[in-house]
C-alpha cells in the first residue's frame, strides 16, 4: 500500500464541485491534506472524473477554488481527489487552512488568549 506524502486532517467544510460533463453537486469535505481531500456527498462520482471543488471554509471568505482535482475513488457515498492544479493564492490559503487544522487544541486555545 502506498504511503501519503501529506498527513490529512479531519474536517468539516462545506464544499460544491463541478466538472466540464456537468456533473456538479454539494458535499462535506471530511479530509483535507495539501494534496487531496475527501468529500461525503449524494452525489455519485466516477474515478477518473476531473472536478473543480470549492471549499468554503468561513462565511466570511470567498471559497478556496481547486481548479483541477481528479478523483481517485468513489465508495459508500464519498470520494477521494487528488489535487493536481491550483493558483499561488489558493495554494497559501490551502495551506494557511492545514497548518490550521494541524494545530492541537491546547495550541490553537493559546493562540487565541495571546490575541485576546
Amino acid at each position: 500500500m502506498e504511503q501519503r506524502k501529506d498527513n490529512r486532517f479531519p474536517a468539516g467544510f462545506r464544499s460544491s464541485f463541478s466538472s466540464a460533463n456537468t456533473i456538479s453537486g454539494d458535499g462535506t469535505l471530511s479530509e483535507l491534506s495539501l494534496r487531496g481531500c475527501r468529500v461525503r456527498s449524494l452525489i455519485e462520482v466516477n474515478p477518473g472524473t476531473v472536478l473543480q471543488i470549492r471549499v468554503h471554509v468561513s462565511d466570511r471568505e470567498s471559497p478556496i477554488v481547486i481548479s483541477h482535482a481528479i478523483v481517485r475513488w468513489y465508495r459508500d457515498g464519498s470520494f477521494g481527489c487528488e489535487f493536481v492544479n491550483l493558483g499561488a493564492e489558493e495554494w497559501a490559503r490551502l495551506r494557511a487552512v492545514t497548518t490550521e487544522l494541524e494545530k492541537e487544541p491546547y495550541q490553537k486555545a493559546k493562540d487565541a488568549s495571546e490575541a485576546a
